[in-house]
């Protein structure tokens, strides 16, 4: 059995699975803090069964929101440290692509990383297989857009995909259905299944960029002369 976790935008979910069965699984969109969520989550999907039972716990470790990877990195972390389980890092944007498992397509997983940029990877479904074509990493829209041109067909999907298809205007670019517009617990099991196991000590959060605090610090740094304020 595996536990799987996601908290790493603004959706939360957790999920039980045992190979391809989902014995329980919750998700919520509903704009609370996932340190108010995600623990009550978890205990609710696991049933009552015995957390040692476990084979494994996958979580999605990035990119995403920085507070929402922490707090899943750190909650799998304290799970499998509890109880000596080992754990399997997800990428998000993988995640989002095994929505489509079921599909021959081109997915193109992206989440809104501001200032008209996305954390994205493009990835190929076919018969069953989840085939990535990049890593993962921080894409101005200009450099995106140029790149999809290249493909028939291509579903956007991620929390960033409705501001990324807007602005994309492309006519072979599609926007993802509701219902796999974002990354679950589910489809981070499936992304789970044939990945490695490492020790909870090995876990770390996958941050392509810094944060926007990092990056105004190291500015101040370079500049330590600039004027904080102007007359």
């Amino acid at each position: 059995m595996i536990l799987s976790i996601d908290s790493s935008a603004v959706t939360a979910s957790a999920a039980l699975t045992d190979g391809n069965r989902v014995i329980k699984s919750e998700f919520v969109n509903a704009g609370l803090t996932h340190s108010e969520t995600l623990m009550p989550m978890i205990k609710r999907v696991m049933q009552g069964n015995d957390f040692a039972s476990l084979d494994a716990i996958a979580i999605t470790a990035g990119p995403g929101s920085f507070t929402g990877v922490r707090i899943g990195v750190a909650s799998a972390k304290g799970l499998a440290f509890k109880n000596n389980i080992p754990c399997i890092s997800i990428s998000t944007l993988e995640a989002i692509a095994y929505n489509f498992i079921g599909e021959n397509c081109i997915v193109c997983a992206v989440m809104d990383a501001r200032r008209m940029q996305f954390y994205n990877a493009l990835f190929e479904l076919k018969n069953g297989q989840c085939i990535r074509l990049c890593e993962d990493r921080a894409v101005p829209i200009d450099d995106l857009r140029e790149e999809l041109r290249a493909f028939d067909r291509v579903v956007i999907a991620g929390d960033g995909a409705r501001l990324c298809f807007e602005n994309l205007n492309l006519e072979n670019a599609v926007l993802a259905n509701e219902e796999k517009m974002y990354q679950n617990a589910v489809s981070v099991a499936r992304a789970a299944e044939n990945k490695e196991k490492i020790p909870a000590s090995e876990l770390l959060p996958v941050y392509l960029r810094q944060s926007q605090a990092e990056r105004e610090l190291k500015h101040r740094k370079v500049n330590p002369n600039r004027l904080k304020c102007s007359f």
